[in-house]
């Protein structure tokens, strides 16, 4: 329907970049996702289990006795019993594990080269170790959920499980990042991790950058309740459903001025600036008069004739069948069981154009006798010493939040990065709604980079660049297709200036296909895949309540880095670059996995089975005060009713803070959790004894800004350098000196013939260094 079997491979597993790496799988769940992101990559990885198979096969959605969800978390896997492990650690190179399932301090005794990643709710160690979490849990614990909802109302819990799929990549992320360390010192590590602290990292980080119609505000500074931000990126109906716009930029509001038919009332160059239009009483009323006759295809089409960003609000369904989806085989049908085939996502990369796909079908029942395959030729070990991404140099050409947070990712491991941008084309992300001249939210997104201010278009300025390309690692885009040709410095040109560069692209809806050219910000991806049509209270069909969130920004922007480690340990062995894309609507499609692998199957006639579980967001005391509570099975219900004395659950919390329902509930064993708003996360006594956040100090902010801290707790990853984030064009005249060698005179024609810019002001030192 969707694809093909899965009986070839589009890139056979040992051209994949991971070839060689060896994973040894023991993470039960959810958590098995981590590794299939391996098996993808071509590692070979191993599931350990016992000899009947692990429960998690039966827990989740069941189609014929088979989980869904487990099918979904181990594709490209093999299975082996648990008798083999120590056979298979002594040569791994990966051990994932959950929580106390193995004697970490023995392992790294015996095994000292052996990255271990401990897999938890809530980490390894502390007054939080043995809390039981979720994904609903996550999601009021990460502050997500508090800003989920309409004003007024109960906080809505978003759809599917995406709360435990971005915790989920965050894992593949530092465990790749420590594995790269490994090779370089020959130390292994042991990394604790907790899927609550990679929900907060990778969802919609509170205390990370934000999108452009934000302003530069930070959500902790958001109104109590539920903020009414539909206006942002309004959605109306249409004819057949319902359309939504996006218009951040200037250019983009004339565009919709004049698709309005220039309204006298709407003339004043001041509806330029998003804030009056925010303001503005009857300006979406007249924009909704304008879509009422037309389709979403109407709408979209003239859209991008007007140069507006513009989507139809598509249903899941309609999602799977778009042409870009099925042009990109997005999808793949999987085999299992006796009888059962279904569609599941293809994989979430692609590397040199080819998907890095489904690694093959679900495990088996775990054999005894499983052995590694062999390896190809061993590595040459990256250079040693200083932190993890020392040495390599990055030229951002990002925007907004993914550009911003892969490129952040690589600054805060020790690489040199260079944000490359123009007061011509500005990033929307500094765009402010102060006159201040950086916004935290950019500050928090930005750290640890240097800024180049150049105009790529003049011909000296591509010579310029092309220069620093000949001289740096890795290249950094996520424009909407086409616009990397159009300036010049697409994949094929840039290897040809230097075969070792690694070009990372990400996009709406990826690099081929009818829709690559299309603009895509994340409202609109959400859209478009299904996601925003989910996101809304049941029976209610206008409630759609996605506006605020920042998803899958910050997910993708962590894929591509992801992308970038794999390349790297792959130029290790072949000496050259390669070229990295990842298209955000995939993402989004993959998290939600399981769920179109079922309704698949139930359109087939093949019946499916859902947990029985209950989650329920319950009503606290206090001023819009909530808490999460799943209750599971009958035990559940019998520790709920000894702890309200057989009052009802809800009456019960009703005259209870949210921390004390959830307290009580979790000492007895029922997944609980408070709703956190953002601005309570930094004193919330898990984040204190993790270590979660820290403080920074920017010389052009008044106040401290609060800022993820290290992004796993390790033995041997270092925190992350704390510099400044730069203003625009701040360090133009010393990046060319430094990497170019220009002299003083040079530097100074480039700026009178304004090839290139420099700020007037300075963040730190004319000779700061990117890493410290």
């Amino acid at each position: 329907m969707l694809a093909d079997t899965v009986t070839t491979l589009e890139v056979p597993l040992e051209d994949r970049s991971l070839a060689g790496v060896r994973v040894l799988d023991a993470a039960p769940g959810a958590m098995g996702a981590i590794a299939r992101h391996f098996a993808e990559l071509g590692a070979d990885v191993v599931r350990l289990e016992p000899p009947e198979g692990s429960s998690d096969r039966r827990d989740g959605r069941i189609a014929a006795g088979m989980s869904l969800d487990f099918v979904a978390a181990n594709l490209g896997k093999r299975a082996a019993t648990m008798e083999r492990f120590e056979a298979l650690a002594c040569e791994a190179d990966i051990l994932i594990v959950a929580r106390g399932e193995v004697e970490v301090a023995g392992l790294r005794s015996r095994y000292p080269s052996l990255v271990i990643l401990s897999v938890s709710d809530f980490g390894d160690t502390g007054p939080f170790a043995k809390w039981i979490g979720g994904d609903a849990l996550f999601h009021a614990l990460s502050g997500e959920l508090s800003r989920s909802g309409i004003p007024g109302r109960p906080p809505l819990l978003p759809p599917g499980e995406l709360a435990l799929s971005c915790a989920a990549v965050q894992a593949v992320y530092v465990t790749l990042l420590a594995y790269w360390e490994a090779l370089k010192s020959g130390r292994g590590d042991h990394l604790d991790f907790s899927m609550l602290d990679g929900a907060a990292q990778a969802l919609d980080p509170g205390y990370g950058i934000a999108g452009s119609a934000a302003g530069g505000v930070l959500a902790s500074k958001l109104p109590r309740g539920r903020p009414d931000v539909r206006f942002m990126y309004p959605i109306f109906a249409c004819k057949d459903g319902f359309v939504r716009l996006c218009i951040l930029a200037p250019r983009q509001w004339q565009g919709m001025f004049e698709w309005m038919g220039r309204p006298e009332e709407f003339a004043d160059p001041s509806f330029n600036k998003m804030p009056v239009r925010f303001a503005s009483k009857t300006l979406l009323p007249a924009m909704a008069r304008l879509f009422a006759n037309k389709t979403r295809e109407q709408a979209e089409e003239e859209g991008q004739r007007y140069g507006v960003p513009a989507a139809a609000v598509l249903t899941l369904d309609e999602a799977l069948a778009t042409e870009q989806v099925v042009a990109r085989r997005a999808f793949r049908t999987v085999r299992f069981g006796a009888d059962l085939e279904a569609p599941f996502p293809d994989g979430v990369l692609e590397i040199d154009g080819a998907r890095m796909g489904i690694a093959g079908p679900p495990p088996g029942l775990p054999e005894s006798d499983v052995v590694w395959r062999p390896r190809a030729e061993p590595l040459r070990p990256p250079a040693a010493g200083g932190r993890p991404l020392e040495g390599l140099r990055v030229l951002d050409l990002g925007v907004i939040v993914v550009g911003a947070e892969t490129g952040r990712l690589l600054g805060d491991q020790g690489a040199d990065v260079i944000k490359v941008e123009s007061s011509a084309f500005i990033d929307g992300s500094r765009q402010s709604r102060s006159s201040a001249p950086i916004s935290p939210t950019f500050a928090t997104g930005h750290r640890n980079k240097r800024s180049l201010g150049i105009d790529l278009r003049h011909p000296r300025g591509k010579e310029l660049i092309e220069a620093l390309i000949r001289q740096s690692d890795v290249v950094l885009s996520n424009f909407k297709g086409g616009t990397l040709q159009s300036l010049g410095l697409d994949y094929a040109t840039i290897k040809a200036i230097n075969p070792r560069i690694i070009l990372t692209d990400s996009s709406a809806f990826g690099p081929s296909g009818p829709w690559a050219r299309r603009m895509g910000y994340g409202p609109l991806v959400r859209a478009s895949a299904g996601l925003t049509m989910q996101w809304r209270y049941p029976g209610e069909a206008e409630s759609f309540s996605d506006a605020i969130t920042v998803y899958p920004d910050h997910v993708a922007g962590r894929i591509g880095a992801i992308g970038v480690i794999a390349l790297l340990i792959r130029r290790l062995r072949t000496g050259e670059g390669g070229q990295v894309s990842v298209s955000q609507a995939e993402v989004m499609l993959g998290h939600l996995a399981p769920q179109i692998a079922a309704e698949a199957l139930e359109r087939a006639g093949h019946p499916v089975t859902v947990p029985s579980q209950q989650t329920a967001v319950l009503p606290c005391a206090g001023d819009d005060e909530w808490c999460v509570v799943v209750v599971r099975n009958s035990a559940d219900e019998l520790a709920i009713a000894r702890v309200t004395a057989g009052l009802p659950l809800p009456d019960w919390a009703r005259e209870r803070t949210p921390r004390d329902v959830m307290e009580a509930l979790q000492a007895v064993g029922v997944p609980a959790a408070a709703m956190l708003r953002v601005s309570e996360l930094p004193s919330f006594g898990y984040y204190v004894e993790r270590g979660f956040f820290r403080e920074s100090i920017h010389p052009r902010i008044s106040e401290p800004l609060t800022m993820e801290a290290a992004p796993v707790r390790s033995e041997n990853l270092p925190e992350p350098p704390d510099l400044p984030a730069p203003l625009l064009a701040e360090h133009s005249g010393q990046l060319l000196r430094e990497r170019l060698g220009l002299s003083a005179a040079e530097v100074e024609d480039l700026l009178a013939a304004g090839v290139i810019e420099q700020s007037a002001e300075r963040t730190g030192g004319d000779d700061a260094p990117v890493t410290a």
